[in-house]
């Protein structure tokens, strides 16, 4: 047998109510739902593209930069827009032409990374703008020249 009891306040679908208690309250017919006022807000959903290096390569990344001037924000191994605005600056300044500081990573910052990574003698199969296997190979590569105990740039 089903009842309804007065804490039984909640979602309505097809002539069910779920108590607070979560105990299921019956009803054959629709129950009105007391209206609350929803605010919303509009969130920016930073994008993380480490192309292809695991959080410790990416941690060892951010270090370099890091320890080349420019901030990347947290060392916590997520490439997100700080990371690669730090990137940009920071290949623009050595004139590879990352393009515009947006932390967005775009043709002009993979070839501006290319350039770089060419540069320092890794072959990432040509400057594209396309990051791909040579390219992600190359960084990977690069992310593991470091000074530290594990080969990382931290």
């Amino acid at each position: 047998m089903l009842t309804r009891t007065k804490s039984a306040v909640g979602l309505t679908a097809a002539g069910l109510v779920l108590g607070l208690t979560g105990t299921l309250a019956g009803a054959t017919t629709a129950t009105a739902v007391p209206t609350h006022q929803v605010h919303t807000r509009t969130v920016t959903v930073q994008a993380v593209d480490n192309l292809g290096l695991s959080t410790s390569e990416g941690k060892s990344v951010q270090c370099y930069v890091r320890g080349a001037g420019y901030s990347p924000g947290t060392i916590d191994g997520q490439l997100g827009s700080a990371s690669w605005a730090a990137w940009q600056r920071f290949l623009n300044a050595l004139k590879y032409n990352a393009g515009t500081v947006d932390g967005e990573v775009g043709p002009n910052t993979v070839r501006a990374l290319q350039r770089f990574l060419n540069y320092l003698g890794y072959d990432t199969g040509g400057v594209d703008g396309i990051a791909g296997t040579k390219t992600k190979a190359a960084w990977k590569s690069f992310s593991h020249l470091g000074n530290g105990t594990d080969g990382s740039w931290c």
